[in-house]
């Protein structure tokens, strides 16, 4: 099989990870296939672009198994939400018998085995499932998001506010378009990395003071991060109207991060991605628009 026939399957097509894979695929010229839940103006400018849009659900065994037909690569991704196990279940069977050769699984750096997150520890499970298949597996573990920064950012009387249950835990916040880098180098050659599992940080660690101040540095007003409790965040989450297992996996998630789970960086984005990360700075200046209204999930004060 040569290069150019290769076709590339990416869940989450309008999703900021597999959005971006998606994009560099097509780029270099390569077949991609996306995967979409439903046909939109995202969805249309997906095919407009050159991609093959095909509507499925992971949860759906007989759509998985027409999605995947004809597919070498996959880049497999499921929401927080309940059905992770079922799906990777579904699209394990459906890729095996299309015979697709790599996956690249999106992960957590808080999956394992003794996780108190559900969707942590069935990440793990779901990592240990694809690892036994025949699949060429690699599963990426990013730690936080760059991109939660604005879900829980807001802006009050012309200062920004970061209210988060993290204490004085550390991160490399990581960018979804630093990782969709890694994710499309993956599916174009994925031998060396089989069975690998890859923990996805920015390029320097900071605590959510170190963050606020990098904030503030660029937007040039004054940022504020204020620890508050488990508690008070659950609370909040639940009022908005998040799903109850979401709202367990980032409760469950804020006491890993306080005990240092999500904590360290490595050169993995620049040595697969072929650049170095985004900085926080790097990210808050390429999404500045963002930070000038508050986010939908931001914690009110009392």
């Amino acid at each position: 099989m040569s290069h150019d026939d290769r076709l590339f399957l990416v869940t989450g097509a309008t999703g900021k990870t597999g959005g971006g894979a998606l994009k560099l695929l097509l780029e270099g010229g390569h077949r991609v296939r996306a995967m979409v839940h439903g046909e939109d103006d995202r969805s249309r400018a997906l095919a407009e672009a050159g991609a093959e849009v095909v509507v499925a659900d992971l949860h759906d065994l007989d759509g998985m198994t027409t999605a995947l037909q004809g597919v070498t690569g996959a880049y497999f991704c499921h929401p927080i939400l309940p059905g992770l196990v079922e799906s990777t279940v579904i699209f394990a069977q459906a890729a095996t018998e299309a015979g697709v050769r790599s996956v690249v699984n999106m992960s957590q750096i808080s999956a394992r085995r003794e996780a108190g997150s559900n969707a942590a520890r069935q990440h793990w499970l779901c990592e240990r499932l694809l690892d036994r298949t025949d699949l060429l597996t690699t599963h990426i573990r990013p730690t936080f998001f760059a991109e939660w920064l604005k879900l829980w950012w807001e802006m009050r009387d012309g200062e920004g506010y970061l209210r988060l249950p993290f204490g004085e835990g550390r991160h490399a916040p990581i960018a979804s378009a630093d990782q969709s880098r890694v994710i499309a180098a993956l599916l174009l050659q994925p031998e060396p990395h089989n069975r690998a599992a890859y923990s996805l940080h920015g390029p320097v660690e900071l605590n959510h003071h170190d963050i606020a101040k990098a904030i503030a540095t660029e937007l040039g007003h004054p940022v504020h991060y204020e620890p508050i409790s488990v508690e008070e965040f659950s609370a909040s989450g639940l009022k908005k109207g998040a799903d109850a297992h979401l709202v367990q996996h980032l409760s469950n998630v804020a006491i890993d991060y306080r005990n240092g789970v999500f904590s360290g960086t490595n050169d993995v984005v620049e040595k697969i991605g072929g650049r170095p990360p985004l900085s926080v700075a790097d990210f808050v200046r390429e999404n500045r628009a963002d930070f000038a209204t508050s986010g939908p999930r931001f914690v009110p004060a009392p």
